[in-house]
């Protein structure tokens, strides 16, 4: 059993700022390595970490090693639903051997995050950014906080702009229950950041795959 965990963030002035500049940085590492995949037709995670991670290190240092890791699962995420789902204009059923279009990232599309740069304990919730940790006090209910710390983490993600406030959405799978397991359980779970399992989700995959995600433009070669 698959579950959702979504945490709306409460930011000062101060810190919208620091996350509309790290989502400006991850786009621009997004972008960086966009070309690779165009070139190379490579977007599966490992192979595409091994082509470009020593590059785009040295290209962003101010991103941090994880970080730049985790814009490579975005850019390997985006490319799945891009080039892979039967639904998208740029599926390579669709190209077959033709040049592949170039993906460009919004500078406020999704930021990724893992264990090592977001953290929840004891209702605190601290997060990685270009200007060090923030850190927030969230009303996370106990029994989320709970869920967080026992299920596996198949995948956390930061959206939002300025207008609209930022949230985290965090995709957890408990690896000990039988499947069709704990359901109700879930189900139970309210308040700011309430818990809801969801079936049959696959790491990487996006609702609704057949649109192009809006926070990526192709451009289609002349």
């Amino acid at each position: 059993m698959n579950y959702q965990l979504r945490i709306q963030l409460d930011t000062s002035a101060a810190q919208l700022q620091q996350l509309v500049a790290l989502q400006a940085a991850f786009a621009q590492v997004c972008n960086a390595l966009a070309p690779t995949v165009q070139q190379t037709r490579v977007w599966n995670r490992v192979a595409l970490h091994h082509l470009a991670y020593r590059q785009l290190r040295q290209q962003f240092p101010q991103l941090g090693s994880q970080m730049v890791c985790n814009a490579i699962y975005a850019v390997s995420r985006t490319s799945r639903v891009v080039f892979q789902h039967p639904d998208s204009p740029f599926s390579l059923q669709r190209l077959g051997d033709a040049p592949l279009p170039l993906m460009q990232f919004a500078d406020d599309g999704p930021v990724y995050f893992d264990r090592h740069t977001l953290s929840i304990k004891a209702g605190l919730l601290s997060l990685y950014t270009l200007e060090g940790r923030m850190r927030f006090e969230q009303a996370l209910r106990p029994e989320d906080e709970a869920l967080f710390h026992a299920h596996k983490l198949r995948e956390m993600v930061l959206t939002g702009n300025v207008r609209e406030g930022y949230a985290l959405t965090l995709s957890l799978e408990d690896v000990t229950a039988p499947q069709g397991a704990g359901g109700a359980k879930a189900a139970g779970l309210g308040g700011v950041s309430a818990a809801k399992p969801v079936d049959g989700l696959e790491v990487g995959q996006v609702p609704d795959a057949g649109v192009l995600p809006d926070f990526v433009k192709v451009q289609s070669l002349p």
